[in-house]
């Protein structure tokens, strides 16, 4: 089966982002070491410019238009942070960019979208499709669509991440990220079993946002109802057409963590490593320090983001 990305479009997207989306740090930590009973590299991805990796597929996918696309604008949806890559990769590059977001999308993230100079769309996430909207968009105005996740530039640009991380720690006997659309995942995947075919991968979700998690039981893409969970960016309710397949052939297992323990991996990363991680970037350590992964492993953990609304976070720390 001919899959949509391969390691050969990471390593070109590698190369149209170099110089503009940050190489970000890894970090450790010993107690996390001690209480997840594993050796973990943390991809600091919450550095990454807009706070989150979605800035590596955006500005790769834009910057591959053609000169009339990028004259025509371009459209997507997204709860935040993929719309604040579009919104700077778009600036950057001198396109104008539209963003449907949900109205309940952090204000923060709402905040910095339209910042960064994008127009915003907002609809109703309980009554209105977000993917409709778009089409009707490129349809009225003429916009190229960049979808957040099912796009083969957006999976080659995310799975730069892992790239980097395995070039900076080669010897890692496991791989864990967390999946929403499965953009990331995905292109981390893609890169992974390249440079370590024994290399096991996991990817993780909430508990209530476990379209992923189903699907990988029923060996089909499961549709669910949108959910409520505290890590927006997993909001999604279906599989990508495209990622679903290759996560499917590269990824073992999909695990899946509450909301509760995402609220504490989160305490423990600011209280600990000192950096601030929003509840998405939060699933996959959350994973790995309630002891999903192999004991004694070597394993590289995907901090996804950063963008946490301060009055979430207060909220959290004071119900600590």
């Amino acid at each position: 089966m001919s899959l949509p990305i391969s390691f050969d479009d990471v390593k070109a997207a590698a190369e149209t982002i170099r110089g503009v989306a940050h190489h970000t740090p890894v970090m450790t930590s010993r107690t996390f070491n001690q209480l997840a009973g594993c050796q973990v590299y943390f991809k600091c991805e919450n550095f990454q410019r807009v706070g989150a990796f979605k800035f590596r597929g955006a500005y790769n996918a834009l910057a591959r238009l053609s000169e009339l696309e990028r004259t025509r604008g371009v459209v997507t949806h997204s709860s935040g942070n993929h719309a604040q890559g579009v919104a700077l990769a778009a600036r950057l590059l001198g396109i104008s960019a539209t963003i449907v977001m949900p109205s309940d999308a952090p204000a923060s993230k709402l905040a910095a979208t339209k910042g960064y100079g994008a127009e915003i769309v907002l609809y109703d996430r309980q009554t209105e499709d977000r993917a409709e909207l778009a089409g009707r968009l490129v349809s009225e105005r003429g916009l190229v669509m960049i979808h957040p996740y099912d796009q083969p530039h957006i999976m080659a640009g995310q799975g730069t991440a892992a790239l980097e991380l395995l070039e900076e720690v080669p010897d890692l006997d496991v791989l864990v990220a967390p999946v929403g659309g499965g953009g990331l995942l995905s292109g981390c995947a893609t890169v992974a079993k390249a440079l370590k075919p024994a290399i096991r991968v996991f990817g993780v979700e909430t508990e209530k946002s476990n379209d992923w998690w189903q699907s990988f039981q029923a060996g089909r893409r499961v549709k669910i109802p949108p959910p409520e969970t505290i890590a927006d960016g997993m909001r999604t309710q279906q599989p990508g057409e495209l990622t679903f397949p290759v996560i499917r052939e590269y990824v073992e297992a999909i695990w899946l963590v509450s909301d509760a323990q995402v609220i504490d991996a989160m305490r423990f990363l600011l209280s600990r490593l000192k950096i601030v991680v929003e509840p998405t970037g939060a699933v996959a350590p959350a994973a790995v320090f309630n002891r999903l992964a192999p004991p004694g492993s070597s394993v590289g953990v995907i901090i996804s983001g950063g963008n946490v609304d301060p009055a979430l976070l207060a909220q959290l720390l004071s119900s600590a």
